[in-house]
């Protein structure tokens, strides 16, 4: 089997997680990841037998903590058939213009705005649009979680329409440089936030209003879900539609919070305390008035990464069936 060659375009919090799940693909091989500082991420990276590569102007700075890179990283985008930019949100856009150049084909992350592609991913809602593709945006943790959830129901039951409260974490747990730490944040004051589009850019169709708010957390964002659906249904039918996602994990067992759930993903074995899927409590699914309401928690460092496997899959042609690929996807995952 040919291999899809894929490269890594910064390698933090997300960058790292899409090199473990790309190299466990069996039809893909990771070529290398990009670093432009000698921290322990690099160190980690090289530990674990990745070719690291760098801007031109860092290699001696690499060498110098004693750290080899392999080239830099425009020798790293020729070498690849695919390039997953995880670079810092607004950052990525401006490398558009080397993928364009070296002739690859490139996927941004939910950072980046949807005009950068003109095709926002997400695996279980629209894979067939980014077959082929040259440039894709995977779309962000929140909008994952949401389509994840929103597509099954508006395919089975019409979702007339969609209300939705985050509540975001202030900043991922290595994270030292933003809050709040004792305060909760409109964000933004003036509203709807900027969720409810970026679905649409998913889900075009889709009538949804958000609002958010910034909790002096790390571990997960947390959504209130409402829901106005055009067929009548009831809490249990809602409940066996959203039991089949396969990226969508039921909490019980005396779960009441975030940090259990971080917890069963330690327990679980997961890499880094991974939680891939949207966590669901079903005891919240609840039909009120004519209107549906439920819990669900997504991890914020974690949820995109499937996704961004897919994305290759699509787009590289590998697998035209999106049920196909994220069977594989889960299967080499673990999830």
């Amino acid at each position: 089997m040919t291999k899809v060659k894929v490269a890594i375009n910064g390698y933090g919090t997300i960058g790292k997680r899409v090199a473990d799940a790309v190299a466990l693909q069996d039809d893909m091989e990771l070529i290398g990841v990009a670093k432009t500082r000698p921290n322990f991420e690099t160190v980690m990276a090289k530990d674990k037998g990745f070719n690291v590569y760098t801007l031109a102007d860092r290699v001696e700075v690499m060498e110098k903590e004693g750290i080899e890179v392999s080239g830099t990283v425009e020798e790293m985008i020729e070498a690849a058939d695919v390039v997953v930019d995880c670079t810092p949100g607004k950052v990525g856009a401006t490398n558009k213009d080397l993928y364009e150049k070296a002739g690859i084909k490139a996927i941004w992350q939910g950072g980046e705005s949807h005009t950068l592609t003109g095709c926002s991913f997400n695996a279980e809602t629209n894979y067939e649009e980014a077959l082929g593709k040259d440039f894709v945006r995977v779309v962000s943790c929140n909008t994952t979680g949401l389509c994840r959830v929103l597509s099954p129901l508006d395919k089975e039951f019409g979702v007339k329409k969609a209300r939705v409260t985050l509540l975001r974490r202030a900043a991922d747990p290595g994270d030292i440089k933003t809050g709040p730490i004792n305060a909760i944040v409109p964000n933004p004051i003036k509203l709807p936030s900027h969720h409810g589009p970026d679905v649409k850019t998913v889900i075009p169709n889709i009538n949804i209003a958000t609002t958010a708010v910034k909790l002096p957390t790390t571990l997960m964002h947390l959504h209130t879900v409402n829901l106005e659906l055009e067929k009548e249904c009831t809490a249990e039918d809602v409940e066996s539609v959203l039991a089949e996602q396969s990226r969508v994990r039921f909490v019980g067992q005396g779960i009441t919070s975030t940090a259990e759930i971080m917890e069963l993903a330690k327990d679980l074995g997961r890499p880094r305390g991974d939680m891939w899927e949207n966590c669901i409590w079903n005891e919240s699914i609840t039909m009120y008035e004519g209107e549906l309401y439920f819990f669900q928690a997504i991890h914020q460092e974690s949820d995109v990464i499937p996704e961004n496997v897919d994305a290759i899959r699509a787009m590289m042609e590998l697998e035209s069936d999106a049920s196909r690929s994220i069977e594989i996807t889960n299967k080499t995952m673990g999830i």
